[in-house]
């Protein structure tokens, strides 16, 4: 049985502001994005970062950086780096807004020279305010990772362009960037997928095939493939150097239950190169309440699905780990999040109410990456938000267990002892 714990035992901050979309800009430096949208409601929008690290006993945040985006709430939102800088592409309303993030290594000597202002110190100190029975966040001097380098980041607006061209109320829904760098896709409610060159944000092509908005993107690791999603059930594969559609994902629901596709991740598979897994959640249509939804793995190849779990209610939001081990789910309505095993979809880890509202987005603390990784206990984290504004962290401890060798011992020497001991009993 995957272990339970309180939730309030994993909160790294608080915002002002709901939460949609978090991404991981460094091995340790977490982006999380949202916003009140335009109404005068005096609830901000923007992005906020934060470097997270642990200080032997547990995980632990310090805001970094924060970025106002005026009238425009961040929806969703994707990273990039390359040698010279990082990357946000940021969903506003019809448009793609790109930031460019530049990070700079800085000791602690020009660290304390940028002090900031009062206005600064209380804003952090409301966001990282803890409920009774967490924790504060720590000194960095107790992080058993810390040194006397810091990244410091400078975040100026780029290019922005319209991504989605409906006629009433257009909205880019997804963004994503594929891991060579090169491309960009997005969607929205006027269900085109559009395929970008990065960083130019120049069109390269559109796929048609959705009649209804699309809900999720995901490039596969080879830069070569895209999966979409969307409302009207369709889970399209494309062939993105052929520019068509390259298989479609079908399966057989419950009978007289329809599903429909929320979100879609692809991850590598482990131990065998140039391959990939794909996986979706997929939620019951038209159903009210708790209804049971599925974690999905499937082979991209053909198609065709591999494994499945059920889940006793909706599910909101997937991620899959840089090295493709592990996948966590976050649920509509009971803010849950579960950690499994990506080749058996064996549950390893259940967080029940990690937040009051429905989980927005995860992303797991990289393994590979840029900068150094977070060394802790843990053989996996993952990080989560919701619309409650909260950014939390679920970490997964190692499993005890005894190398195969060992086991083959223990095998061996028990027959023998057994094989002793029934010939002194004369059997």
């Amino acid at each position: 049985m995957a272990p339970t714990k309180r939730p309030n035992d994993f909160l790294l901050a608080r915002v002002n502001f709901p939460l949609y979309t978090v991404e991981m800009l460094t091995n340790r430096h977490c982006l999380v994005a949202g916003g009140g949208g335009s109404s005068k409601t005096g609830v901000a929008n923007g992005f906020e970062i934060y470097e997270i690290y642990h200080n032997g006993r547990h995980f632990v945040a310090e805001e970094v950086i924060r970025h106002e985006t005026g009238a425009n709430v961040v929806m969703n939102c994707a990273v990039t780096s390359d040698e010279r800088r990082s990357y946000v592409v940021a969903g506003q309303e019809s448009h793609c807004q790109m930031y460019l993030v530049n990070l700079k290594v800085v000791d602690e000597d020009e660290m304390a020279k940028s002090k900031p202002t009062t206005e600064d110190i209380l804003r952090r100190r409301k966001s990282s305010a803890k409920p009774s029975g967490v924790e504060p966040i720590r000194s960095k001097s107790a992080d058993v990772n810390a040194n006397t380098k810091h990244i410091k980041f400078e975040i100026q607006p780029g290019d922005s362009v319209q991504t989605d061209f409906t006629a009433v109320d257009p909205l880019q829904r997804v963004v994503r960037i594929s891991p060579n760098g090169k491309l960009m896709a997005t969607g929205g409610t006027d269900g085109v997928v559009r395929v970008w060159k990065f960083p130019r944000m120049t069109k390269l092509m559109e796929f048609k095939k959705h009649t209804k908005e699309v809900d999720d993107l995901d490039f596969s690791p080879d830069s070569k493939k895209l999966v979409s999603i969307a409302k009207d059930g369709l889970g399209v594969l494309w062939d993105i150097e052929n520019e068509k559609e390259w298989k479609r994902l079908t399966w057989d629901p419950p009978e007289g239950t329809k599903y429909l596709f929320k979100r879609c991740r692809f991850g590598i598979y482990e131990g065998k190169v140039g391959k990939s897994r794909l996986f979706t959640i997929a939620n019951p249509f038209g159903k009210v309440g708790k209804q049971r939804g599925y974690l999905q793995a499937w082979d991209p190849d053909t198609g065709s699905l591999t494994n499945s779990v059920g889940v006793d209610e909706s599910l909101a939001s997937l991620a899959v780990r840089d090295d493709g081990r592990f996948v966590a789910i976050g649920s509509m309505f009971s803010g849950s999040v579960s950690m499994y095993i990506a080749f058996s979809l064996q549950k390893v880890l259940h967080i029940p109410n990690a937040h009051s509202m429905f989980v927005t987005g995860l992303q797991f603390i990289p393994m590979h990456g840029d900068g150094p990784p977070i060394s802790s206990s843990s053989e996996a984290a993952v990080v989560s938000i919701s619309v409650d504004n909260k950014v939390c962290i679920h970490s997964l401890q190692y499993r005890h267990t005894i190398p195969a060798w060992v086991a083959i011992v223990l095998i061996i020497v028990t027959v023998f002892l057994s094989f002793v001991f029934c010939s002194w009993i004369g059997i």
